[in-house]
């Protein structure tokens, strides 16, 4: 018995030494040990984005608050346990001492004390997902409150433990209450990178949206919450970059470097950048924004010129990559502005379309064909390219415009601009359908009945009396536009599977669009048909070597691995038709 009771001893000293042993390297933070938990974080959160985050979500407002809560109480130990006085510290007077007396190698060590403020602007990064308002309640009462009482009571076990300065943190948690904090700590930085890896895929999606990155795919995780996305490429080159950051420096003072000069830039950048809000978009004084941008950019451009001293450092990491993804973006944004511009310049007019029909010999043929373009007025290039070639087009022919304007959402009732094109018995119409940057696309079929009962609703407003004139007025005059709003009684209903297209309103019977009306919808009935160009940049003769360079090799890199225009416009592959067509830049 004795025996045994040795042996259970023996097991439970070892298991205490072997728990001791991981403590300590675990208090030490051993660079090794840090790059090792680090990756198989990394790897586990990139490998569970395709779920969606709404799948964990419900646990990371309980984590963020366990682990502010634990910092609090245990700055609020130290506080009282090592100098009840270093409130005193609040004070900027001992920040003006303390760099009055060291000189430049107090300028220096705002480098790193700008890590104390990085991890914080991560909510910042949630303002896609949550109202402003809510993130300036959470930071007033909890956040900030719960960072200085963590940072006051660091400083207070230091002000006793000079030689613990290095691992400061987690020397300064009390031994009772070690393990759980660390726990918490290692779910909070998940949730913290979970925070930053949705943000990205937001900036992406939007940026996408305005021209300014190359087409991505793009897929909604939650049909309840919106804004919940998730972007395979982006998802797992940012895997891979963080992989490599982390295995190819190994050491948590160099990351410290890149991301405190990552944070501290974009903290100075969008200063600058809400100071030109200000003026342009909010209408504020000239001085009010010269006063915003010196007080806060003077604040930071301090911290940022003292973390380029860490450029050697790990800091060119964060300046390397900016510039990459900075010339991705702007290669692309210049070759799909070129590629407008040309459209601009080689559209075909009207009146060339309508007098070159009888002499090419128009053939219609049943059905809707919708012609996507990129221009609001006038014929495509492309088009003009097409009938050339093959002179026949279909019955009814509506010139689709998509646009993402420049604001978050776009009501339904604003969506389709509807306007006629050239005379009547040529059946051809534009349609400008506008999205917010942050909206959903919608799906093909219901696409294809609103915009069909659009039209119809437009002839029919036109044929009523909104525009008196003879049909020469109408095919001089300018074309006119129309909002179709879905909040209006509309005359014709949507059309459905098992609804057969044909006439709602008894009016249209009697009415003077009758014939028109009836051609329309049965032209729905004969299919639909997406007439799509597929344009290919090239640059000319003359043009310089990094022309050159930007056109034939980076954007068209990066437009043949980008998404097509069929797949980011949801395009049924039977229904698509190709026209292409090479312009020079």
């Amino acid at each position: 018995m004795e025996t045994k009771n040795l042996r259970i001893k023996a097991l439970l000293k070892n298991f205490l030494s072997a728990v001791s042993g991981i403590k300590l390297k675990l208090t030490g933070l051993h660079d090794n040990y840090v790059v090792m938990i680090s990756c198989v974080i990394l790897v586990a959160l990139f490998s569970l984005q395709h779920h969606g985050t709404h799948r964990v979500a419900f646990i990371f407002a309980p984590i963020v608050t366990a682990w502010l809560l634990c910092i609090s109480g245990i700055g609020i130990y130290n506080i009282v346990h090592w100098n009840p006085h270093i409130f005193r510290a609040l004070s900027p007077l001992y920040m003006l001492k303390f760099l009055r007396t060291t000189g430049v190698e107090g300028w220096v060590s705002l480098g790193g004390v700008a890590l104390s403020m990085t991890g914080v602007e991560a909510m910042f990064a949630n303002l896609g997902h949550f109202s402003s308002l809510s993130i300036k309640i959470a930071f007033t009462f909890l956040v900030y409150p719960s960072l200085i009482l963590a940072y006051m009571g660091e400083a207070a076990f230091l002000s006793k433990h000079h030689d613990d300065i290095q691992r400061s943190f987690y020397k300064a948690i009390p031994e009772a209450v070690f393990w759980p904090v660390f726990i918490v700590a290692t779910f909070a930085a998940v949730v913290g990178s979970q925070a930053a890896i949705s943000a990205t895929f937001s900036i992406i999606n939007q940026c996408s949206a305005l021209n300014c990155f190359p087409r991505v795919k793009v897929i909604h995780t939650s049909s309840k919450i919106y804004g919940q996305i998730y972007i395979p490429e982006v998802n797992w080159m940012l895997m891979c970059l963080c992989l490599a950051v982390t295995i190819g420096l190994r050491d948590t003072n160099m990351i410290g470097h890149a991301y405190g000069l990552a944070v501290t830039t974009v903290m100075f950048v969008t200063t600058c950048l809400m100071a030109l809000i200000m003026i342009m978009v909010w209408k504020k004084s000239m001085i009010n924004s010269i006063a915003f941008l010196l007080f806060f950019g003077s604040i930071e451009l301090l911290y940022v010129s003292a973390s380029f001293h860490k450029v050697p450092e790990g800091g060119w990491i964060p300046i390397v990559l900016s510039f990459i993804f900075m010339a991705v973006m702007y290669i692309w944004n210049y070759g799909t502005m070129k590629k407008h511009q040309f459209d601009v310049e080689n559209k075909v007019s009207m009146n060339r379309l309508v007098s070159m029909g009888p002499g090419l010999g128009m053939v219609r043929v049943p059905g809707i064909g919708l012609v996507y373009t990129n221009l609001t007025s006038g014929v495509p290039a492309v088009f003009g390219h097409f009938v050339t070639n093959l002179p026949a087009f279909h019955q009814v022919l509506v010139f689709i415009c998509v646009k993402c304007v420049q604001v978050p959402y776009v009501c339904e009732d604003e969506r389709l601009l509807i306007s006629r094109m050239g005379p009547k018995e040529y059946g051809m119409f534009r349609c400008i359908v506008r999205y917010g940057y942050k909206d959903l696309q919608q799906e093909n079929y219901d696409f294809e009945n609103k915009l069909v009962s659009g039209i119809v609703q437009f002839v029919e407003i036109e044929e009523e009396g909104s525009f008196n004139m003879s049909d020469s007025e109408a095919f001089y005059a300018p074309e006119q536009t129309f909002m179709i709003s879905n909040q209006e009684e509309n005359r014709v209903q949507p059309l459905s599977d098992s609804q057969e297209t044909k006439p709602v309103d008894g009016r249209l019977e009697n009415s003077l669009c009758k014939h028109e009306s009836i051609q329309i919808l049965k032209a729905k009935e004969s299919g639909v048909t997406y007439i799509l160009g597929h344009s290919y940049a090239k640059s000319k003769k003359s043009s310089s070597i990094f022309k050159k360079i930007a056109i034939d090799l980076v954007y068209t890199f990066l437009s043949k691995n980008s998404r097509g225009p069929d797949v980011a416009l949801n395009v049924p592959p039977t229904s698509l038709l190709e026209v292409g067509m090479v312009y020079y830049v």
